[in-house]
């Protein structure tokens, strides 16, 4: 039972995310409604091209990471958890880099904190325990999901 409710709550997440990069990208290429109603009031990051996809294709990637870090909870097998969620997640010097090039103070201070996050979810999954590592990783998707609702590329 607990593994159900794991799946569902992390499908559930997961699909929301997946809900907002494809809000982003739909609003972005101009296929939206001219309803004001339904204006994307987030914050640009004002970058465009390769950057853009660049950044595109970073937050995809986390995406995968948590799936697969899912996969291997439900697997028991958090050693493995925990190296992607170090390697993917963590706060590796090029991702502290990248954090700070969108000169937006709030941009930089929730990229960093989902980052340090994603080496504190590492650290906990070595400890096996599930409930700790499901709350870690919750604390790690809910920064993507504040990050996502206050910007946009």
């Amino acid at each position: 039972m607990k593994r159900i409710l794991l799946t569902v709550s992390v499908l559930f997440g997961l699909i929301s995310v997946n809900s907002l990069f494809a809000n982003d990208e739909q609003m972005q290429m101009g296929n939206h409604h001219h309803d004001m109603n339904m204006m994307d009031s987030r914050t640009s990051l004002g970058i465009t091209g390769e950057m853009k996809q660049h950044q595109l294709s970073n937050m995809r990637g986390h995406v995968a990471a948590i799936k697969a870090i899912v996969g291997f909870i439900s697997d028991n097998k958090f050693e493995e958890a925990s190296k992607i969620a170090h390697e993917q997640l963590g706060l590796t010097p090029e991702m502290q880099t990248m954090c700070g090039m969108f000169n937006n103070e709030k941009f930089e201070r929730l990229g960093l904190a989902f980052h340090k996050s994603g080496d504190e979810l590492g650290d906990i999954l070595k400890t096996k325990d599930v409930n700790a590592s499901l709350r870690a990783l919750n604390k790690t998707m809910g920064y993507c999901v504040e990050c996502h609702a206050s910007f946009r590329q």
